[in-house]
């Protein structure tokens, strides 16, 4: 199938090397990662991080993600522990970010970490960014290819409907496997959960051999996904329903739901991976169809499920 968008481009040797320069020159790309696709830019510019915040209008509070190719490149930044390596043995590369304490001889601006003495840091999984991270000597500020508190994208298309020609370049690497941001762990003080995502609380305690909460407030904006609203399609949501009104988009989990015109099922067979993978493209499809209002069913409070609920929680703020 031709390709009709001009800034979108199929992975290969010349577009990585493409890639790889507009990066050099601290201009902006989208990249897909195995959560939803990044806004990526040389994470020591500060003049690259200014970009990245005025692009995607994102409050310069909000700190981003720093994502890293291995430990070598990431203990440059950040002081590490005997928590982190329990968690990295296990998680990394993946879909998990650390909050850990800045070096004072860290090349990170104060912009990218809104001046806090924290930084949010990952390795992710994705082998295209990964070989991106291998050739650059620097790390990447990656949060999502959307402008703030709008639907994380999954697709090369969605940043392309985020901001058009605006951005210059955009890797195609097909559907997130995820589909939804990576769980956060502050590992500053004792190990919390700021951000819900695949890797469960108790998936943490596990390795960490200890109880691991989920913070709950959001005056402080510590990590990305703390802020109340986020995760936004634009169109009012009410939660945990049991049926819809007839020009209302019902969003719903499991077989037990018919099928019907305003009706998006997350994953007919109930699982919650499928369901997790689903929820942004169902989101933004909804709002393709214009609908003016949306119901959800309710989603089960378990693994991955706690990640979805928290998203439509902040969406329907």
């Amino acid at each position: 199938m031709r390709n009709i968008y001009s800034n979108i481009f199929k992975v290969n040797k010349k577009n990585l090397s493409r890639a790889i320069n507009y990066l050099k020159k601290k201009q902006l790309i989208g990249v897909p990662t195995e959560t939803v696709y990044g806004l990526a830019g040389n994470a020591y510019s500060k003049e690259t991080i200014k970009k990245i915040y005025v692009l995607k209008k994102r409050p310069f509070n909000n700190p981003l993600i720093i994502h890293y190719l291995d430990l070598e490149q990431l203990k440059n930044d950040v002081e590490l522990h005997n928590d982190f390596y329990k968690l990295h043995k296990k998680f990394c590369p993946g879909p998990i970010t650390f909050i850990l304490k800045k070096k004072k001889n860290s090349l990170l601006p104060v912009m990218a970490t809104a001046n806090l003495k924290t930084v949010a840091v990952r390795i992710p999984k994705n082998t295209i960014i990964r070989k991106i991270l291998k050739i650059l000597d620097f790390p990447l500020a990656i949060p999502s290819a959307n402008k703030s508190t709008h639907v994380s994208p999954v697709s090369s298309k969605d940043v392309f409907n985020e901001f058009g020609n605006s951005l210059k370049f955009i890797l195609n690497g097909g559907v997130c496997k995820i589909g939804l941001e990576s769980t956060v762990v502050d590992l500053t003080s004792q190990a919390k959960i700021l951000r819900p995502g695949l890797i469960s609380p108790s998936d943490i305690s596990k390795i960490l051999n200890k109880k691991v909460k989920i913070y709950k407030g959001s005056k402080f904006v510590k990590a990305p996904g703390m802020l109340k609203r986020h995760y936004s399609p634009g169109i009012p949501i009410r939660l945990n329903q049991k049926k819809a009104n007839d020009n209302e988009a019902f969003i719903v989990f499991g077989k037990k739901y018919k099928k019907a015109k305003n009706i998006f099922n997350l994953s007919y067979k109930a699982d919650l991976n499928e369901a997790a993978r689903n929820l942004y493209k169902i989101l933004r499809l909804i709002k393709d169809k214009k609908y003016k209002m949306i119901c959800v069913s309710s989603i089960p409070q378990i693994g991955i499920g706690l990640a979805i609920n928290d998203r439509l929680s902040r969406a329907a703020k």
